[in-house]
Order: structure tokens, then C-alpha cells, then sequence
């Protein structure tokens, strides 16, 4: 049986192993456990895991600016899919921002995964278009 619960700190390194498998998803230093934790204690209760025998095997990592949502790392093992883990973090994310007064949320896709192109697309984002994302180190 799935328990979906909030995302902690201590799951950190079934988490990372979890993305680290993942094709498509990129990790940067801004995925050390130091800045999740600083993520996770910033956005409380906006990022979940799903677990099955004690084992992460799905997750999303979810927070605000106060005016728009943002939804990074969905992730499921690949013997979990097709069994609705991913809507069902992302639900309970969006549910969470919504009570935060968010009405607006976004996630970014590397453009060439295309599992994770295929997910967003079929599960009822729009594809935005017209702007480009420019990123710098600080």
C-alpha cells in the first residue's frame, strides 16, 4: 500500500538516490542536503513522498514565492508508474498552495525528457511559450 506524507529532511538520502536514477532529471548543487532542508523548513508542507514498504519510490518538491507556486522533482520509480503516484504528489501539493492563497503554479521540463514532457502534457498543464528562462550563478 502507498502512504503519501510529508517530505522530511531524514529522507533525504532515499530522495537523492531516487533522483539520481531518474533520466531527465537534473541535479545541481542546489541539491545538496543543506538546500533542501533550507527549502523544505521555507515551504513546510507543500513537498511530499510516497512510500511503499518503507522505500521512497515517489516524490515532489514543491514551494511559492507568495504569488506563484513552483513544482520541481517529480519523481517516480520506474516500477511504481501508470499507478497514478505522480498525480497524486502533485494533487496534494497544488491542494497545499491553493490554501496558501496560490492560484498559479509552474514546473520546469528539460525539453528533451520526454517522459516527463509526456506526464505534464497528458495530465492537464499547458505548455507555455514566448519567454525564455536565463539562469546565473550567484
Amino acid at each position: 500500500m502507498n502512504i503519501i506524507r510529508e517530505m522530511q529532511i531524514t529522507d533525504y538520502e532515499q530522495m537523492i538516490a531516487l533522483w539520481n536514477s531518474i533520466e531527465g532529471l537534473a541535479l545541481s548543487s542546489a541539491d545538496s542536503k543543506e538546500s533542501i532542508e533550507r527549502y523544505l523548513q521555507r515551504n513546510a508542507g507543500l513537498s511530499y513522498v510516497c512510500e511503499r514498504d518503507s522505500r521512497i519510490v515517489g516524490t515532489v518538491l514543491c514551494g511559492h514565492d507568495g504569488r506563484r507556486g513552483f513544482i520541481y522533482h517529480v519523481a517516480v520509480s520506474p516500477d511504481y508508474r501508470k499507478q497514478r503516484i505522480g498525480v497524486e504528489l502533485v494533487q496534494k501539493s497544488l491542494t497545499q498552495l491553493r490554501l496558501e492563497g496560490i492560484e498559479k503554479c509552474h514546473i520546469f521540463v528539460i525539453e528533451d525528457n520526454a517522459v516527463g514532457n509526456d506526464f505534464w502534457a497528458s495530465t492537464g498543464w499547458e505548455r507555455r511559450s514566448g519567454f525564455f528562462v536565463y539562469s546565473k550563478n550567484t
